[in-house]
Protein backbone atom coordinates (compact mmCIF):
# COMPACT_ATOMS: atom_id res chain seq x y z
CA UNK A 1 0.00 0.00 0.00
CA UNK A 2 1.19 3.52 -0.73
CA UNK A 3 -0.38 6.95 -0.62
CA UNK A 4 0.73 10.56 -1.23
CA UNK A 5 -0.47 14.07 -0.43
CA UNK A 6 0.80 17.60 -0.94
CA UNK A 7 -0.39 20.73 0.82
CA UNK A 8 0.61 24.37 0.37
CA UNK A 9 -0.17 26.79 3.15
CA UNK A 10 0.71 30.30 4.19
CA UNK A 11 3.65 30.58 6.57
CA UNK A 12 1.51 31.76 9.47
CA UNK A 13 1.74 30.49 13.03
CA UNK A 14 -1.96 29.58 13.08
CA UNK A 15 -1.32 27.01 10.32
CA UNK A 16 1.09 24.98 12.48
CA UNK A 17 -1.70 23.12 14.30
CA UNK A 18 -3.52 22.55 11.00
CA UNK A 19 -0.39 21.04 9.41
CA UNK A 20 0.23 18.63 12.27
CA UNK A 21 -3.45 17.58 12.30
CA UNK A 22 -3.39 16.93 8.55
CA UNK A 23 -0.29 14.73 8.83
CA UNK A 24 -1.73 12.89 11.84
CA UNK A 25 -4.92 12.16 9.93
CA UNK A 26 -3.02 11.15 6.81
CA UNK A 27 -0.95 8.50 8.61
CA UNK A 28 -3.92 6.83 10.39
CA UNK A 29 -4.08 3.94 7.88
CA UNK A 30 -0.71 2.85 9.31
CA UNK A 31 -2.41 2.42 12.72
CA UNK A 32 0.17 4.38 14.76
CA UNK A 33 0.30 4.16 18.53
CA UNK A 34 -0.49 7.28 20.54
CA UNK A 35 3.24 7.70 21.18
CA UNK A 36 4.07 7.43 17.46
CA UNK A 37 1.29 9.90 16.64
CA UNK A 38 2.57 12.33 19.28
CA UNK A 39 6.13 12.06 17.90
CA UNK A 40 4.89 12.78 14.36
CA UNK A 41 2.77 15.76 15.42
CA UNK A 42 5.62 17.24 17.46
CA UNK A 43 8.16 16.89 14.63
CA UNK A 44 5.77 18.44 12.08
CA UNK A 45 5.00 21.29 14.50
CA UNK A 46 8.70 22.02 14.89
CA UNK A 47 9.36 21.92 11.14
CA UNK A 48 6.45 24.23 10.28
CA UNK A 49 7.28 26.59 13.15
CA UNK A 50 10.87 26.84 11.86
CA UNK A 51 9.54 27.90 8.45
CA UNK A 52 7.26 30.52 10.01
CA UNK A 53 9.82 31.94 12.45
CA UNK A 54 13.09 31.62 10.53
CA UNK A 55 12.27 31.09 6.85
CA UNK A 56 10.93 34.44 5.81
CA UNK A 57 12.58 37.67 6.90
CA UNK A 58 11.89 40.06 4.00
CA UNK A 59 8.62 41.96 3.76
CA UNK A 60 6.45 41.25 0.78
CA UNK A 61 7.74 37.73 0.23
CA UNK A 62 5.36 35.00 -0.90
CA UNK A 63 5.47 33.22 2.45
CA UNK A 64 4.48 29.66 1.59
CA UNK A 65 5.16 26.31 3.22
CA UNK A 66 4.89 23.11 1.22
CA UNK A 67 4.11 19.92 3.12
CA UNK A 68 4.36 16.57 1.37
CA UNK A 69 3.69 13.15 2.88
CA UNK A 70 3.73 9.63 1.60
CA UNK A 71 3.01 6.37 3.35
CA UNK A 72 4.28 2.96 2.42
CA UNK A 73 3.33 -0.23 4.17
CA UNK A 74 4.92 -3.63 3.85
CA UNK A 75 1.91 -5.93 4.22
CA UNK A 76 4.11 -8.95 5.01
CA UNK A 77 5.72 -7.58 8.17
CA UNK A 78 3.13 -4.92 9.01
CA UNK A 79 5.70 -2.12 9.18
CA UNK A 80 4.80 1.18 7.56
CA UNK A 81 6.79 4.29 6.84
CA UNK A 82 5.57 7.85 6.91
CA UNK A 83 7.74 10.15 4.79
CA UNK A 84 7.36 13.88 5.49
CA UNK A 85 8.91 16.80 3.62
CA UNK A 86 8.48 20.39 4.83
CA UNK A 87 9.84 23.16 2.56
CA UNK A 88 9.96 26.91 2.45
CA UNK A 89 11.30 29.24 -0.24
CA UNK A 90 12.72 31.68 2.25
CA UNK A 91 16.13 32.96 3.25
CA UNK A 92 17.80 29.57 3.75
CA UNK A 93 20.34 28.55 6.37
CA UNK A 94 23.99 29.60 6.07
CA UNK A 95 25.42 26.73 8.16
CA UNK A 96 23.07 23.74 8.44
CA UNK A 97 25.38 21.71 10.69
CA UNK A 98 25.66 24.60 13.15
CA UNK A 99 21.87 25.16 13.01
CA UNK A 100 21.34 21.51 13.97
CA UNK A 101 23.40 21.99 17.13
CA UNK A 102 21.25 21.91 20.30
CA UNK A 103 20.46 25.36 21.72
CA UNK A 104 21.69 27.23 18.61
CA UNK A 105 19.36 30.03 17.56
CA UNK A 106 19.65 33.02 15.28
CA UNK A 107 17.05 34.87 17.32
CA UNK A 108 19.00 35.79 20.44
CA UNK A 109 16.91 37.63 23.01
CA UNK A 110 13.66 36.01 21.91
CA UNK A 111 12.03 33.07 23.61
CA UNK A 112 13.49 30.44 21.30
CA UNK A 113 15.22 27.35 22.68
CA UNK A 114 17.23 26.40 19.61
CA UNK A 115 15.99 22.81 19.94
CA UNK A 116 13.74 22.46 16.86
CA UNK A 117 16.05 20.33 14.72
CA UNK A 118 17.15 18.32 17.77
CA UNK A 119 13.53 17.50 18.63
CA UNK A 120 12.72 16.51 15.03
CA UNK A 121 15.75 14.24 14.91
CA UNK A 122 14.94 12.63 18.27
CA UNK A 123 11.33 11.79 17.35
CA UNK A 124 11.90 10.50 13.83
CA UNK A 125 13.82 7.49 12.51
CA UNK A 126 15.42 9.47 9.69
CA UNK A 127 16.00 13.21 9.47
CA UNK A 128 17.84 15.52 7.08
CA UNK A 129 18.03 19.22 6.27
CA UNK A 130 18.97 20.74 2.92
CA UNK A 131 19.20 24.49 2.55
CA UNK A 132 20.49 27.11 0.17
CA UNK A 133 20.88 30.72 1.19
CA UNK A 134 18.32 32.85 -0.62
CA UNK A 135 16.38 29.84 -1.91
CA UNK A 136 14.94 28.08 1.13
CA UNK A 137 15.09 25.02 3.31
CA UNK A 138 13.87 21.44 2.95
CA UNK A 139 13.42 19.17 5.99
CA UNK A 140 12.91 15.46 5.27
CA UNK A 141 11.76 13.05 7.99
CA UNK A 142 10.79 9.38 8.13
CA UNK A 143 8.87 7.66 10.91
CA UNK A 144 8.54 3.87 10.90
CA UNK A 145 5.18 2.76 12.27
CA UNK A 146 4.83 -0.67 13.85
CA UNK A 147 8.59 -1.33 13.86
CA UNK A 148 10.15 -2.87 16.93
CA UNK A 149 12.21 -0.18 18.60
CA UNK A 150 15.88 -1.05 18.95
Amino acid sequence: MSNYMKLELSALSENESFARSVVAGFCLPLNPTLTELSDIKTAVSEAVTNCVVHGYKRKGEDKTITLECSIRKDEENGVGELHIVVCDNGCGIEDVERAKTPFFTTLEGEERSGMGFTIMQAFMHEFSVESEVGKGTRVTMVKRIGAQEE
